[in-house]
Order: C-alpha cells, then sequence, then structure tokens
C-alpha cells in the first residue's frame, strides 16, 4: 500500500515473517538493496521517501523475493514481471 502527501511516498508492505525486506523501483535505479524498510511491531514493513512529481513503477524485495503491491496506483508489465506503480502530482 502507498499513502502519498504531496511529494512524499509512504509505502507498507505486510511481511510479517520477513527478515529482510527493501524498496526497488525507477527512483533508485531498480537496486534492491539500496533502500531498507523498517519494520514496525505490526509485521508490516514502512519507507518513506520524497519524489519529485510523475510517475514510477517499483516493487518490494524480501529476504531474495520480488512482491508486487497491488494496493498502490496500479500496476504495470515491465521487463521482469507486474511493476507497481506510484504517482507523485506536479
Amino acid at each position: 500500500m502507498v499513502t502519498v502527501v504531496e511529494n512524499y511516498a509512504q509505502f507498507r508492505f505486510f511481511r510479517p515473517q520477513a527478515n529482510r525486506v527493501f524498496l526497488a523501483g525507477d527512483f533508485n535505479g531498480w537496486k534492491p538493496e539500496e533502500t531498507r524498510m523498517v519494520l514496525c511491531d505490526d509485521g508490516t514493513w514502512i519507507a518513506a521517501i520524497a519524489l519529485p512529481p510523475g510517475s514510477y513503477k517499483f516493487r518490494y524485495f524480501a529476504d531474495g523475493q520480488w512482491f508486487c503491491d497491488y494496493a498502490a496506483f496500479g500496476v504495470e508489465p515491465g521487463p521482469h514481471g507486474m511493476d507497481s506503480v506510484v504517482r507523485i502530482a506536479g
């Protein structure tokens, strides 16, 4: 799930059994271990980043596996399957 307020996007991914979760997408060159997410007490992993206006594709990378976020702003096909989309208004 993604929430956008102005130019900040907060990403929330429920994966209580995961040991490490990262956020990867257009905004960080799809580097799977660059943007680490933080585990909350309820099993949700979160990350918040500031982004310039535009649309960005992303996925979650948890314990070596990729996951799409179907609760984001939509999904689009990418070179390795479906990617989630987040939009920042301009």
